[in-house]
């Protein structure tokens, strides 16, 4: 399995690039959001996703974990396949993608190509539990370098014995309001500090 590739972009297209890695060129297909967030650089470390079927392997690219997670619930859903999971997101971000399940927005999922009705009902009855169980009720909209925080002080302080919820709530107002935290424990003593 490779997880990431580390090198330089040598071909950049909306739907796929060329990754070189010491010489040996990967052909990784992404999303247009991916597109966006690579557009302009020359050097990058992208997450990968191997995926197998009977043709062979293909190998997909995202700039963040939360995209590849997201990616892979998609393809988890019966008749989503990593195409159509990945027009899914060049046409939402991630956040979009899970406030829609959420929400139960069908109209919203149903708007993507090649997505009907009965797929996007199913996406939301297959994800949604899913998706609140990993971010609380609302999609957090913090940076990746938050969300590292945020997970480790989550589980830390849900291990210690606080509600989860309680615990998810404190953080989202903690991380917005102190951007300059840098560790676990600062974002742990902050959560303490406010639920006494």
């Amino acid at each position: 399995m490779i997880a990431y590739l580390n090198g330089k972009l040598t071909l950049k297209t909306a739907t796929y690039v060329y990754v070189d890695c010491n010489g040996v060129g990967y052909h990784v297909n992404i999303s247009l959001n991916t597109y966006a967030q690579l557009e302009k650089l020359e050097d990058v470390k992208i997450l990968t996703y191997v995926h197998t079927n009977d043709d062979g392997q293909t190998l997909y690219g995202f700039m963040n974990d939360e995209e590849r997670s997201i990616f892979i619930l998609l393809i988890s859903v019966s008749g989503v396949g990593p195409n159509t999971a990945r027009v899914i997101m060049s046409y939402m971000t991630t956040d979009e993608v899970k406030s829609a399940i959420v929400h139960e927005n069908v109209g919203a999922i149903s708007k993507v190509k090649g997505i009907g009705p009965k797929t996007a009902k199913r996406l939301i009855l297959d994800l949604k539990d899913k998706i609140l169980k990993g971010s609380g009720d609302q999609p957090i909209l913090i940076g990746n370098d938050n969300n590292t925080l945020r997970d480790e002080a989550l589980s830390a302080l849900v291990a210690l014995g606080f509600p989860k919820n309680t615990v998810e709530k404190q953080l989202k107002g903690i991380l917005s309001a102190n951007s300059d935290v840098s560790s676990v424990e600062e974002v742990i003593k902050l959560v303490l500090k406010q639920m006494r």
